[in-house]
């Protein structure tokens, strides 16, 4: 029996709304935090951390069971201090423990439970865990704790050391070398697990992970291999017309439950779209589809109607649940389709597969499409202007009465680095579609973080609520707030976004920086201080930290003529190149780091009275082995800029590793130089 219960447990005054929803359990959640760990130490008992997010579906499930439930809650009250953790206010924590169940079970997700020392070193975890399941646990853990700590203890050190290790990558005092060969290995190994019928990955569940597209249509612009871009354009145009993109509403869904990208999660995170609109992007500067741009302006169109706050900053998440079960605001049965759009809805069905590819279960379907409008016109015989008009029309209808439904919760957390993903996505939807209105939105959020969460030495924190930041910033904050400075300095030519990047670097050097490992630790050297030390380097479904950082280094070390920036970045990708070709498709933000040293890289600067006109168009170029920077002032503090500038003249300088070719007065000139 449920345990109704309205005295708030001690997550009372926390921010994340994850830990929020637990605020009423029966369960004494604590948060985390050195009095949490204090009590543990002082009552000696194992600690119970429990981490999460808002949006996950199985996170409520086992809270529905289990958290809720009057004598689990006995049980894990008697035996343990209960700590809960929302996994993107704290990756820090979530790492620690993921690794150490991972090391465990071999298999890792959440929700994640995982019992600890009193001093925090894991011992034994899990993820979900039915009603059932979780009581014996609980119960054989605490006899264990009690009767064979000994035993416990050594699993910790074990498990601590274990979880050290896995992280840590050593430095190598050998000079960096790099080939085309290495690159190309890369590219192979990354083919090999590639779908060559549906795109993404082979099998299921089926991920996005958009940075692999992105290092596979950089090598097609250095070797012209077609079997990397059509991967891309099969991968995108799969993606953009299966059910985990929201055809009404715009947006993707966190991932595809099956093989062919029909069956979302319903979640909708703000790290994949902010991604896949810059990849969507990019992919329309090689191959001009409409389908990319369409998917582009439809998803920054849900991002800025769905999780944008007040202040022009980003929220965190949609739930993948409403009305008590998942996916039931983006479904459809055909009754309803009929009520919305009466006469048209036997062609809309028909264009989104209602009945047939689309039936989900229980009369329901999932909104998916197998065919270009092109095609569908041609095989339906309808004009194709006509379509896309009633397309368009019941669009807004089906949009305008979703509204009505119970829609899923918002997590409305806004975290530093998941903004920064965001802001350059509206800086590269800027760059190939040239639409002001998305420079200005991510200038509006850079601006807002830089005011907020920033000081004026470079520290940064990691999450805002409202106007006040609370947790200090991790590396990877650091790392995606100087990637989308950079961006935007190339877009818009404003010196201070730049000029700030540099400043997050030189601040992250400092308080990042560990003995004997190139890499930086994902903590800062001032946080707090967990069981272990923790070094991220792994190209997930968000691109490591540390791979952030070295591509940063390698770009401010072109802008600010900084050898040594120049030198660390390599130290980095020369440490990490062992790992490049045996597991490429964990890599790929790496890879593209690699192919910027094995193919020739240049920085294109425009001076001049016209020079952000000029910008407007070198923007519109596919050039990954090109930085930009533009100027219309004659003095700068950038180096790059120096006894450049013309008053009469606009000037295209096109250099590679310091040395310059003749300036020339078109991007068509300056192209030609670009090999």
């Amino acid at each position: 029996m449920a345990f109704a219960q309205r005295q708030p447990n001690h997550l009372l005054g926390q921010t994340s709304p994850y830990l929020l929803q637990h605020l009423y359990n029966p369960v004494d959640w604590h948060p985390w935090g050195e009095d949490t760990l204090a009590k543990a130490r002082r009552e000696n008992k194992p600690l119970l951390v429990s981490i999460g997010y808002s949006a996950c579906h199985w996170c409520h499930v086992m809270e529905k069971e289990s958290f809720e439930d009057a004598e689990v809650a006995r049980l894990m009250n008697q035996y343990f201090v209960c700590i809960k953790v929302d996994r993107e206010e704290r990756p820090d924590i979530d790492h620690l423990y993921m690794n150490a169940v991972q090391m465990v079970t071999g298999q890792g997700g959440w929700p994640l439970n995982c019992f600890a020392l009193p001093d925090g070193r894991p011992f034994w975890g899990g993820t979900y865990f039915t009603k059932e399941q979780w009581k014996g646990i609980l119960i054989r853990v605490a006899e264990l704790f009690q009767s064979k700590l000994r035993d416990v203890e050594d699993q910790a050190r074990e498990i601590t050391g274990g979880v050290s290790a896995s992280s840590f990558i050593k430095f190598d005092a050998r000079k960096a070398k790099f080939s085309r060969e290495e690159a190309k290995a890369m590219f192979d190994n990354l083919m090999g697990y590639m779908d060559r019928e549906e795109g993404g990955t082979k099998g299921a569940p089926k991920f996005p992970l958009p940075n692999n597209y992105e290092f596979l249509l950089q090598y097609f612009y250095h070797t012209g291999n077609r079997e990397a871009l059509d991967q891309v354009l099969l991968s995108l145009r799969k993606m953009a017309m299966g059910g985990i993109y929201d055809q009404i509403g715009g947006g993707f869904s966190r991932y595809a439950t099956d093989a062919n990208w029909k069956v979302p999660h319903f979640e909708k995170m703000l790290y994949d779209n902010a991604q896949l609109v810059s990849l969507y992007s990019n992919a329309f500067k090689v191959e001009p589809d409409p389908l990319f741009r369409q998917v582009v302006f439809e998803t920054i169109g849900f991002v800025k109607r769905e999780l944008t706050s007040q202040h022009g900053l980003f929220f965190s998440a949609l739930d993948a649940d409403s009305e008590g079960g998942e996916g039931r605001y983006y479904v459809w049965t055909e009754k309803e389709f009929e009520q919305v759009l009466g006469a048209e809805a036997a062609l809309i069905s028909k264009y989104y597969n209602l009945g047939g590819k689309g039936f989900w279960e229980k009369g329901q379907n999932i909104l998916l499409r197998d065919l270009s409008d092109e095609a569908f016109a041609e095989r339906h015989n309808i004009d194709l202007d006509d379509l896309q008009k009633k397309i368009a029309s019941a669009k807004a209808k089906l949009l305008n009465a979703r509204e009505n439904r119970i829609r899923p919760g918002l997590d409305d957390k806004i975290l530093v680095s998941w903004n920064a993903m965001m802001i350059k996505g509206f800086a590269d939807a800027y760059a190939a579609f040239g639409e002001e209105e998305f420079l200005h939105t991510a200038k509006t959020a850079a601006d807002k973080i830089l005011e907020v969460a920033m000081a004026e030495n470079g520290k940064l924190f990691r999450n805002l609520k409202g106007d006040k930041p609370t947790i200090d910033a991790f590396l990877e904050d650091y790392a995606w707030l100087a990637q989308s400075l950079i961006r935007l300095f190339e877009v818009s030519s404003e010196e201070k976004y730049l000029l700030k990047a540099a400043l997050l670097i030189n601040y992250s050097l400092a308080e990042f920086s560990a003995e004997a490992t190139s890499l930086l630790s994902f903590s800062s050297r001032k946080g707090e201080k967990l069981a272990t030390s923790f070094f991220e380097f792994h190209d997930n479904v968000i691109p490591a930290s540390n791979s952030v950082m070295a591509r940063n280094l390698f770009y401010l070390a072109n802008y600010f003529e900084k050898p040594e920036w120049g030198q660390r970045s390599s130290d980095m990708l020369r440490d990490m190149k062992r790992l490049l070709n045996k597991y490429s498709s964990s890599y790929t933000n790496w890879g593209i780091l690699m192919l910027h040293h094995v193919f020739p890289f240049y920085t294109m600067v425009i001076c001049g009275p016209e020079a952000k006109e000029h910008l407007k168009g070198a923007n519109q170029k596919f050039l990954p082995n090109t930085l930009l920077a533009a100027s219309e002032e004659k003095v700068s503090e950038l180096p790059i800029f120096e006894n450049r500038y013309d008053a009469t003249n606009t000037w295209y300088y096109v250099c590679s590793m310091g040395i310059c070719q003749l300036p020339v007065k078109t991007l068509d000139e300056a192209l030609k130089q670009i090999r």
